[in-house]
């Protein structure tokens, strides 16, 4: 004979943005938290020379061959120079990029506009390599 329950489960609380607001322990904690899931974006310093296939990667607008900064979002990765170009490489999967990294940074930026000033890779060493 079967038996059918009504057991409800109620879901877990998600903190949200009130929650998250209003105590400030809590706000220190989410703050605290690494980045990841689907929405996270994360860079990669590349400073050797790159290449795709054998051929070496090369920036369109100033030429540069090394001192790279790859940025992983979802499936895609971008290659940015430090002149501030910056393309997507459908070369590098997401399984490469995570193959790349050895050991996190853990740095965090709020925004991606934000990471690229904090490393140099706004135009600001446009021509220069940085090693």
């Amino acid at each position: 004979m079967l038996r059918t329950t009504n057991h409800r489960v109620e879901p877990t609380p998600v903190l949200t943005a009130v929650t998250v607001g209003s105590d400030p322990l809590l706000q220190l904690h989410y703050e605290m938290q690494a980045p990841s899931g689907p929405g996270a974006t994360r860079c990669l310093s590349h400073p050797p020379e790159l290449s795709l296939r054998g051929i070496p990667v090369m920036c369109s607008a100033c030429r540069a061959r090394r001192d790279w900064l790859l940025i992983n979002h979802g499936r895609n990765v971008w290659v940015c120079c430090r002149c501030s170009n910056q393309w997507l490489e459908p070369e590098i999967s997401r399984a490469d990029f995570d193959a790349l990294i050895a050991i996190p940074d853990g740095t965090t930026y709020s925004t991606v506009e934000q990471g690229l000033r904090a490393l140099g890779f706004d135009g600001a060493f446009a021509g220069t390599y940085l090693d």
